[in-house]
């Protein structure tokens, strides 16, 4: 499941344990990812508490199958099959439109976002592109052109966020050579409601 050593589920204890436990899914399922920082169990907090607040906190204002998507294209863009499996799953879920799933996975993979995005949605796809593939590039004039297609700040403050956070999901994965081995794709911890709720359902 990884390269590195983990601690499966059944012989946790203590904290890494008690961790484990407001991760897991169904049947105490717990996602390669997080197991995959079982040896540094506080490293696994601070990647929930990013990954929650990031992309299922009812504070967001942007729909959530729409962060979910900017995480496949950025997933996409860097290579990492895992985050795109997991996200497009969750995306598809969220958006409950297969038809409209299925043309964005196509237009994302194609690295051609107006094929199924157009407006402020395509601008944000654009400034997730540039951030993933040429962060240095950018200026103040990516944030000016973002509030011109009609995102105020606190909108790009969250796709700025879930691009970022996908930079680190990413290299976590690839750097860590973690599979989907065992893994239930698209569960996550929807409820936006209660931020400390890690459950993934």
């Amino acid at each position: 499941m990884t390269w590195i050593n983990t601690v499966p589920y059944e012989e946790a204890t203590g904290r890494l344990r008690t961790l484990y436990d407001r991760v897991k899914g169904p049947d105490d399922n717990v996602d390669n990812i997080m197991m995959a920082h079982s040896l540094r169990p506080h490293t696994m907090e601070g990647h929930m508490h990013l990954y929650k607040y990031v992309l299922h906190h009812n504070a967001n204002r942007l729909p959530k199958w729409f962060l979910e998507a900017l995480g496949v294209y950025v997933s996409m863009l860097n290579r990492c099959d895992y985050c795109v499996l997991h996200h497009f799953q969750g995306l598809q879920r969220l958006l409950g439109d297969e038809a409209r799933a299925a043309a964005i996975e196509a237009a994302l993979r194609a690295d051609d976002p107006a094929q199924a995005f157009e407006g402020r949605e395509l601008a944000a796809m654009g400034y997730a592109r540039a951030l993933t593939t040429a962060p240095a590039s950018l200026d103040a004039g990516a944030v000016v052109a973002l509030r011109a297609a009609g995102l105020d700040d606190g909108e790009i403050l969250e796709v700025n966020q879930v691009v970022a956070y996908f930079a680190y999901a990413n290299r976590t994965v690839l750097g860590l050579g973690i599979s989907t081995r065992g893994d239930i794709l698209g569960l996550s911890p929807n409820d936006s409601d209660s931020p400390d709720d890690w459950g993934h359902r």
